[in-house]
This record gives structure tokens, sequence and C-alpha cells, in this order.
């Protein structure tokens, strides 16, 4: 059996399979602009009466016992296992990815519905303590209308992550992928739930543009909205969530820093720093954006990336022969390269990189930096490392806490160093030995500063808190004396 047929072609998902009533949009493979299908549009009113069958879908399946829901998560799990060679071949293709990191989506995937499937049945509350004589009890129930808006460099981690959690938690979602990526961050999903018997009318598949996403923030039965994309279309998301007293979870950008101390591993080093910096062509949140290199490793650090640049090979992904493909459209690939050549312009100096063909730029390493450059200062979300010395730890605390991101810290060399470092940078990840990039479906997510609002998704407490409401319950064996 084959998942992501031809029944989705042109269409939405909203009590099945349809037309969206403002059209349709063609799927693009980035590496060869060839068209892959198309995928149904949603207008505002598409959304508004998604969110109504939603909120009445919701309360049984908010009623459903604990093992019910378990069941559809666990199932929802082995089915993205059994069709990963199929959701991943449209991951490369439509996204742009290489193999490895088409396999990393699937397998998180699965995680993820695998972890989210031990939330029905954990605990849901605790016992308080009272003055009263009585029971006093803090409870979780389901919120209700979950909205998930998702983005593009990693659509089905980043929709799935949100996706099953809410609904394990006994919501009804409402989901919005990137339109560029709709297939692997949409489609995928909902065949996968279909599939795994999850009941009509709590999962809604609404591709769109802005609208739409403002549609699914402010549509009244929603009362929970996790978004993760950029700083500046978080902040909006924000604010209509503030308006309408929605509760906003924002998993927003990152300029992260990735510190190599003095005495550390300098193959090693490189390696990490370039697996940082280039993986998926850099269009990861936690991307290494800046490299910080203690001035007795420098030289040496910036040729051994520089020379893993020059030899990454980068091309179209279906081949299996490269390790970087296509930047996701044209629009990003002239953001990249114009921050790349006003850097230049201000005295910058290329290593390495710095070139594109089509869709393809090449991994671009930069030295001879201050603060105030643009691939310094700014989030590049491509493939660009950026590399700066420092003398002493304080310095290079300083230099990577100095603006105002807050995503992923990487630490390379003497751990206790490291650790002394890790206490004065504000970051919501931090790893010793390892670069900035990484994700497991039982470990909270989340940036401080323009990065988000804190960890607001993976791991059971995270989620449990991220896709409840708490209410107070108190209960006495007779009616309690009052002195009216």
């Amino acid at each position: 059996m084959t998942l992501l047929t031809d029944t989705w072609n042109g269409a939405l998902y909203s009590g099945g399979w349809k037309p969206g009533s403002a059209g349709v949009s063609d799927v693009i493979e980035p590496a060869t602009g060839g068209t892959l299908g198309s995928i149904g549009v949603a207008s505002v009113a598409d959304v508004h009466a998604a969110a109504h069958a939603a909120s009445l879908a919701q309360r049984d399946w908010a009623r459903r016992a604990p093992e019910e829901r378990a069941a559809v998560l666990r199932t929802a799990g082995l089915l993205f296992q059994e069709h990963a060679a199929e959701i991943e071949g449209w991951i490369i293709r439509e996204t742009g990815a290489i193999g490895g990191k088409a396999a990393l989506e699937t397998h998180i995937a699965a995680n993820e519905c695998f972890e989210a499937s031990a939330l029905p049945s954990l605990p849901h509350g605790d016992v308080i303590p009272s003055n009263e004589p009585r029971w006093s009890f803090s409870r979780r129930f389901p919120a209700g209308v979950v909205s998930v808006i998702a983005p593009f460099n990693f659509p089905l981690i980043l929709a799935i992550r949100a996706v099953a959690p809410a609904l394990a938690l006994g919501n009804a979602v409402l989901l919005k992928p990137d339109l560029r990526t709709a297939v692997s961050g949409g489609v995928s999903i909902t065949r996968v739930f279909e599939e795994a018997g999850l009941p009509e009318g709590l999962l809604h598949l609404l591709p769109g543009g802005v609208e739409v996403g403002e549609a699914v923030v402010t549509a009244p039965e929603v009362r929970i909205v996790a978004f993760t994309g950029s700083t500046a279309a978080g902040r909006r998301v924000g604010a209509l969530g503030a308006e309408n007293l929605k509760r906003v979870h924002l998993e927003l950008g990152g300029n992260n820093a990735l510190i190599v101390l003095p005495g550390a591993d300098l193959g090693l080093a490189a390696s990490a720093g370039a697996f940082g910096s280039f993986m998926h062509q850099g269009q990861i949140c936690m991307t290494t954006g800046r490299h910080l290199v203690h001035e007795s490793l420098f030289e040496s650090y910036v040729d051994a990336l520089a020379e893993k640049a020059n030899h990454l090979p980068v091309g179209d992904p279906a081949s299996g022969k490269v390790a970087l493909g296509p930047i996701i459209d044209q629009r990003q690939l002239d953001r990249i390269d114009s921050i790349v050549k006003r850097t230049v312009d201000v005295g910058g100096r290329l290593v390495a990189g710095g070139t594109s063909e089509g869709l393809f730029y090449k991994p671009t390493v930069m030295t001879q930096l201050d603060s105030t450059m643009p691939a310094w200062a700014e989030e590049v979300f491509g493939p660009v490392a950026p590399v700066r010395s420092f003398s002493t730890i304080e310095e290079a605390a300083a230099l990577a806490a100095e603006n105002e991101y807050g995503l992923s810290l990487g630490i390379l060399g003497d751990v206790g160093l490291a650790m002394d470092i890790a206490d004065l940078v504000p970051s919501g990840k931090i790893h010793i030995n390892e670069q900035t990039v990484s994700d497991e479906a039982n470990a909270p997510f989340g940036g401080v500063g323009w990065s988000g609002n804190g960890s607001r998704i993976g791991g059971a407490q995270t989620n449990i808190e991220a896709f409840t409401d708490t209410q107070w319950l108190t209960m006495r064996s007779t009616i309690a004396p009052y002195p009216f």
C-alpha cells in the first residue's frame, strides 16, 4: 500500500479530501524546477468552518479512554516507520534535503508519535494541601482546538512535534504547513492519522498564505497556537494571539554560536563546525551561524573549514551523491547572497564559496568580521560559516551572548571551561562537545529572546503544560457552612 496517493492532489483535508476554496498551489521540486503535483489552498472561510467542526469533534475525543487515544498515536508511529521510504522520497524532492536528513525526519516523526502515546495515561494533576476540611486538587484537561503553523525547512518534524502531543492529550488540530512543503509537512501527517484511525473532524489540513495563517490564530474556537518560523512572523503571531487572548508557543529564529576552546581537537572541531553550518544548506533555526575560535587555533580552523566547504558536493539530492541540495526558492537564495555580498562590501573576507548556480549555493566561509557586519549580526538561514577569533573565555562568552537570539549554543573542548561558559550565555539549548543542531522527541525544545518564549515543545511535562489547561477542583463530604 502507498500512503501518498493522488487522493490529495489538488485538495486539502477538512472532513475528507476536497478542493480548497482559494484554488490550488503547485508543489515545486527546487532542485529541478519541476512540478510534483498541486495542493488545495484554504480560504479564511475554510479555516472558520474547520475550526467549528474541530471544536465539535474534540468534545467526544476528549472523553475517549486514554488507551483509545494512545492506540491511535502508537499506530501513527508504526505507519511513519512502515512508509518511511515513501515519505522520505517526498522530503528529498519537495524540500531539497539529502537522504540522511529525510531519514532523520521520518525517524523523529515516528518517535514523536510513540512519545505522545504515553501522554494520555500519565498523571494529569496533583493533590493540594488545604486549610479547609476538604479535598483540593489541580487537574489538567484538554484545551480544545490547537492550531499548528509549521515552516518549510524541517516540515515533518516541526509539524508532528506539536500535532502528536496535542491530539494525544485530547485536542483537535488545525494544521497549516508552508505551501512550499505542504506534502512533506501536511499530507504525510494527515494520511498517517487517517490510516491510524483518528476520528474524522480532529485534524484539518489547511495550506495557505498569510491570511490563512492569521485566521488559524484568530478563529474563536482556537485556544492554543504552536508556531515555528521566523522571528518577524512570530512577532505578528504573538501580537494576534495577545489581542485574541490565545496562548501562543513561539519557536523562532536563531543566530547560534559554536565556541572552539583552546586545545580542542582541530579535525573534530572543523567537522562539527561544517555540519553545524552546512547541514540542509544552513536552513535550520539551530544552524551554527557564528564560529568563535580561540586565537591559538583560528588560522588552522579556518583552513580546515574552508577545505571541507570546497569539497562538499552540491547538487540534486535525489541523486544520492551530494552533501548539500538546493535552497528552497529564489527569494531565499537572493537573501543569502545579499547578506554575503553586503558583508564583503564592508570589509568581510570570503575564504570559500560565496557563489551559486541555479538554486545551489556553495558552502561559504567568511572571516575578517566584526559584530556589525550582516553575516555576523543577522540570521543568514543559508550555508554560510562566519568565523572570528577570541583570546579569553570571558570574551568568548560575551561575543556568544551579544546578539538578541538565544536558541542553541555549542561548545567544543575542555568540559570544565565549557561549563563556565554555559552559565554565562542565555540559551534554550546548550551542547557541550557537539555542534548546535540537535533534537530528540523526549527533550524540551525552545529558545529565549528573539528565539521564542521558552521551551514549549518536547518531553512529557512540557507537552502536558503546553497543550492542556489547569483547573482547581475541591470536594467536601457535606455542604460547607457560610455566615450568610
